[in-house]
């Protein structure tokens, strides 16, 4: 397996690099969090609940990133929308998904994507896509509160106009949805979706989403889908029909018994469900990776030559393990990073460099691709000690394969975790061609 090829990303990046190791100008405001939990868009005793079940959700300091990366990122969304779009890529793919990934989902797209990028220095990779991105009402609570110490950076803190324009966009996405699905009234109910939601841990984020929806007139409810019951043509719960469930499941495929009744009005197409299995199985199955990232497969699916170029400097080799080629995998481990097929949240990833002979053992009865590993960022959280540099992947939310919000995770181990002190979800701070400004303003960290 080869490395993936460096794009270059362009003038500024050394700038965003010196900003991300040295500002420490803009910071977590408290007490603003509190205000934005609570009153402005939250419900009294949600900081609370976060401090208490999640504290560690959000973290101290912005992340920069330079506006080569941004436009980067948005042209690389187009090149993954247009392969998709493909019929030969379509047959590919749900050729190896699930039968329920082959229903037609109604019209629904499927809201929040994540593309999730490692970027550093003159690296740029997109590691993986999910098709229900956690995280998007919190950073829109995070943009409320930051507070630059200087006036150098003070024009980068979001104007709370920022936040409210991409809370109208998130409810315009959910409306686009219903009516994607050819409804002519209004939606009037949706049920927010998962398993045993109390106790997830980014449960204060249903909350919002509820609060969200319920301000602009929608019945919103929280739920497990064992609360479901598909009665009468209709999905129910309790005495109140669902007219859309915003899905935050992780049974990708509905095949759990707790989904019977959801999966039932999906098949009849009696209820809206984003995002939907096909979804999934056309972006986020990791095995789609090995397609995306395979020069041979993209030139037999008749991906134009200008698409490939951009996807291949731009998606880590990823192959497949079996036992034909486990053994020179395993030799190559440290170059390697390995995800099953259906992974989410960095469950059961593991760096090559990190295995044990007994992990190795269970990858190798399959389900795992190995991907060529790309170094992420880095962002210093203090000057004070070397142990508060933290690793940062990017997030880029997207619906209908525009990027809506940028959002970081900060990190110390092998995968995203939010049980670091001081990491968590980060803002995006994106650079200016006032490059040299910048640079200038980290003297006053």
């Amino acid at each position: 397996m080869t490395d993936t090829p460096q794009a270059s990303v362009g003038e500024g990046v050394d700038s965003i690099e010196l900003l991300n190791s040295d500002c420490f100008c803009i910071s977590l405001d408290t007490e603003a969090l509190r205000t934005a939990l609570e009153s402005e868009i939250g419900a009294p005793g949600l900081f609370e609940m976060v401090q208490q079940r999640c504290p560690h959700l959000f973290a101290t300091r912005p992340v920069f990133v330079s506006a080569a990366h941004v436009q980067r990122m948005a042209a690389l969304l187009q090149a993954v929308e247009s392969v998709v779009a493909l019929p030969a890529y379509r047959s590919l793919v749900l050729g190896y998904a699930p039968e329920i990934a082959r229903h037609h989902p109604g019209g629904a797209r499927g809201v929040f994507f994540g593309y999730d990028f490692h970027l550093a220095a003159e690296s740029f990779a997109l590691i993986e896509i999910n098709t229900n991105a956690g995280g998007a009402m919190l950073n829109a609570v995070l943009a409320r509160a930051q507070r630059a110490c200087c006036a150098a950076l003070a024009d980068l803190e979001p104007a709370p106009a920022t936040a409210e324009a991409f809370e109208a966009q998130i409810l315009a996405m959910f409306h686009a949805e219903w009516a994607l699905a050819g409804h002519g009234r209004e939606l009037r109910s949706i049920a927010i979706l998962d398993e045993d939601p109390q106790n997830q841990y980014l449960y204060p984020e249903f909350l919002l989403f509820q609060r969200l929806f319920q301000r602009y007139g929608i019945d919103a409810v929280i739920a497990d889908p064992a609360d479901l019951r598909w009665q009468g043509g209709r999905l129910w719960l309790a005495d109140g029909a669902i007219d859309l469930v915003y899905n935050r499941l992780t049974d990708f495929s509905l095949s759990g018994t707790t989904c019977a009744a959801l999966r039932a009005a999906y098949l009849a197409q009696a209820v809206v469900l984003t995002p939907h299995p096909q979804a999934h199985a056309l972006y986020a199955d990791k095995r789609n990776l090995v397609v995306l990232s395979d020069a041979d497969q993209l030139r037999a699916l008749g991906v134009p030559q200008e698409t490939r170029e951009l996807l291949l400097a731009s998606i880590p080799t990823t192959r497949i393990v079996h036992a034909d080629n486990a053994e020179d995998l395993w030799g190559q481990r440290n170059r390697l990073f390995f995800k099953p097929f259906g992974g989410f949240g960095g469950r059961a990833a593991y760096r090559g460099d990190k295995l044990t002979r007994g992990v190795w053992e269970q990858i190798c009865t399959g389900g795992y691709v190995a991907q060529a590993l790309v170094t992420p960022g880095v962002r210093a959280q203090s000057d004070e000690s070397p142990r508060n540099m933290f690793k940062f992947d990017l997030r880029a939310y997207a619906y209908d394969g525009l990027v809506q919000w940028l959002a970081a995770r900060l990190y110390q181990g092998q995968t995203t975790n939010f049980r670091t002190p001081g990491g968590g979800f980060a803002p995006v701070y994106e650079g200016t061609s006032d490059l040299f400004a910048f640079r200038e303003a980290v003297t006053c960290g």
